[in-house]
């Protein structure tokens, strides 16, 4: 057997079984956005479909969404690029526990180190957080700027990068309002959350061949923390998604055109659990590299998470309690760079009790 760092090891449970995953035709919802369509009832079956995406698997997929094919063929290309770069060249902008963006190789998802290396970069340069020494509980903390890295080589890098991130925040925004009209929330209830000072990142992963595939994975099984994600793939594959009614372990495969969308923890919160997030996780490939984008759409640090009032009654009470979201995003961030000795901070720490 090809010999691997034991920090790759998967726990026995979480290890990816050959031909335990299921792939079906019918299983993530691919859901047409119309977008050259004014129709009242073209728009009310859009928001039909993606409210019952959100509730029965927190993912689906959308076509028709706007963003140039040329565009997103440029990203790939420069993102190709970079990840061709010699290792030294790349590491001119590692990322730290201080400046949490630019490259890095050793991520960790669940205390577990992910086969793959990444460069982050945020829509807002500088992106406010709280700094590294607040903790979640804190009641006062001060405040850190993240500002982005930009390699020298690829030239066009950082032009793209600015574009694709305009492109993005233009299509979440169009996506949080299907989902508030899907929740019978007027179109721009949520809007406000993510206003000039909002965390949303970007991330380039590339996932190199794996001699260990089944004892390793890309990333470990985990949900995301945000609002929502939309991830660009390529055509090797290998996210796989838990099916809510079975536990299942569903492949979500490469349509080419599409992104890939599934809502976070915070999106669970507001809802009030009526959309739930799902449980996902990316296999590796012993033969293929493999490249994807994701998209992490998240409000600003100042935002009190909580169920929205208009979705909680008598029968229906809060069932978490609210929290920051400046604070939990940067605890979260600790685990990026270290394996600790507890369960890093979660959404269902805030649960409230039965």
């Amino acid at each position: 057997m090809a010999e691997v760092d034991v920090a790759f090891v998967q726990p026995l449970e979480h290890r990816p079984k050959p031909n335990n995953t299921t792939e079906m035709e019918s299983g993530i919802p691919v859901i047409d956005l119309y977008q050259s369509s004014i129709s009242i009832d073209v728009q009310t079956e859009i928001v039909s479909k993606i409210g019952n995406a959100c509730r029965d698997w927190g993912f689906f997929q959308v076509v028709n969404h706007g963003v140039p094919c040329e565009l997103q063929q440029r990203v790939d290309a420069t993102v190709g690029k970079f990840f061709g770069l010699s290792p030294e060249e790349r590491r001119k902008v590692k990322r730290d526990e201080t400046n949490p963006l630019g490259y890095y190789d050793t991520e960790h998802t669940k205390n577990v180190r992910d086969w793959k290396e990444v460069f982050d970069f945020t829509v807002k340069d500088p992106m406010v957080l709280p700094a590294a020494s607040c903790q979640v509980h804190d009641q006062n903390y001060e405040l850190h700027e993240l500002r982005n890295q930009w390699p020298t080589y690829p030239t066009e890098f950082r032009e793209v990068c600015e574009e694709y991130a305009k492109a993005m925040e233009k299509l979440s925004f169009k996506l949080l309002e299907i989902m508030a009209l899907s929740l019978g929330l007027p179109e721009k209830r949520l809007n406000g959350y993510f206003d000039d000072e909002h965390t949303s990142f970007i991330r380039f992963n590339h996932y190199p061949p794996c001699p260990v595939p089944h004892l390793a994975l890309g990333v470990g099984h985990h949900k995301d923390s945000g609002a929502l994600t939309v991830l660009a793939q390529d055509d090797v594959g290998g996210l796989e998604v838990k099916r809510k009614t079975d536990g299942e372990w569903i492949k979500v495969m490469p349509i080419a055109g599409s992104y890939i969308i599934n809502i976070g923890d915070i999106i669970q919160v507001w809802s009030n659990d009526a959309y739930q997030s799902a449980e996902h996780r990316v296999v590796v490939n012993s033969e293929r590299e493999r490249f994807s984008i994701p998209f992490f759409f998240n409000p600003s640090h100042t935002v009190m998470v909580k169920p929205l009032d208009e979705l909680i009654n008598e029968q229906n009470p809060a069932k978490y309690k609210e929290y920051n979201w400046g604070k939990f995003f940067k605890t979260r961030k600790i685990s990026d760079f270290k394996k600790l000795d507890v369960e890093n901070i979660q959404v269902h720490h805030f649960k409230e009790s039965d």
